[in-house]
């Protein structure tokens, strides 16, 4: 069993930046695909950002540009650089792990995070 930690969430202003850390319990950035997901109230969560195992990264059309994942397999870490946050990135994040690297749904998720909320004020 895997746990997955996030932190670095929290309420900021529009056009902000803000970076989230997922800390696993062991190494599993270094051989499966770290991603992070969004859940906004009363809507489905869906697929934020992902990176292989190997570093290659994915993004869904509203992070790319302004997102930007990265790990830290020394520190079985996974984080996610936001950018120009605006109102409508207002949600939960998760952090999650897939033997699927790509633009996954949750169904391809092994393991996730408690969540962090992201609350972006305009």
């Amino acid at each position: 069993q895997v746990q997955l930690v996030e932190s670095g969430g929290g309420l900021v202003q529009a056009g902000a930046s803000m970076r989230l850390s997922c800390t696993a319990s062991d190494g599993t950035f270094a051989r499966d695909a770290g991603a992070w997901f969004r859940q906004a109230p009363g809507k489905e969560r869906e697929f934020v950002s992902a990176i292989s195992w190997n570093g290659h990264t994915y993004y869904a059309d509203f992070a790319r540009g302004r997102f930007t994942i990265s790990t830290d397999n020394a520190k079985n870490t996974v984080y996610l650089q936001m950018n120009n946050l605006r109102p409508e990135d207002t949600a939960v994040y998760y952090c999650a792990t897939s033997v699927v690297a790509g633009i996954i749904s949750t169904r391809d998720v092994y393991y996730w995070g408690q969540g962090t909320q992201v609350t972006v004020s305009s």
